[in-house]
């Protein structure tokens, strides 16, 4: 039985993404440091939907960045139709990692692969994984494991 691609995706966004006449590189197509902008943007909806950003710094810890690494597939022009879509596809003890994709025009332009983990805001070392996001990412493997 295959699996769906949702239930492969935990907490998987999707965002239609405009391109916008100020993401244009002087050859005409997306310049690379968009796609950072991209990735924020996907980041904080996914947090949006799944784990509010404000309640984090509530509790006095929030994610940062540890690296992020783009595979460009294709370029992106400016009146072309993008999707990006990122989810949580590992969660160590410390450590998260998010992968990406951007389609144009309904086929693949790039992949992407962030890595980070979350930090103490008195201090900024590092915390372990906070207890909420543990099990919504538990919860979306027992349910992948059950199918």
């Amino acid at each position: 039985m295959l699996i769906s691609q949702e239930l492969q995706r935990p907490l998987e966004v999707e965002l239609t993404i405009p391109v916008r006449t100020y993401d244009i590189d002087f050859v005409g197509i997306v310049s690379n440091i968009v796609y950072i902008r991209w990735l924020e943007d996907l980041r904080l909806k996914c947090l949006d939907e799944h784990f509010p950003l404000d309640k984090q710094i509530e509790q006095g810890y929030a994610p940062i960045l540890a690296g992020t690494e783009i595979d460009y597939k294709r370029p992106i022009k400016l009146c072309d139709q993008v999707i990006g879509r990122l989810w949580l596809s590992s969660l160590g003890r410390l450590k998260w990692t998010v992968q990406a994709e951007f389609l144009c025009n309904h086929e693949l332009a790039a992949t992407a692969t962030q890595k980070g983990a979350f930090v103490n805001l008195n201090n900024g070392r590092p915390i372990p994984i906070p207890e909420e996001l543990q099990e919504k990412y538990l919860q979306h493997q027992q349910l992948t494991s059950n199918i």
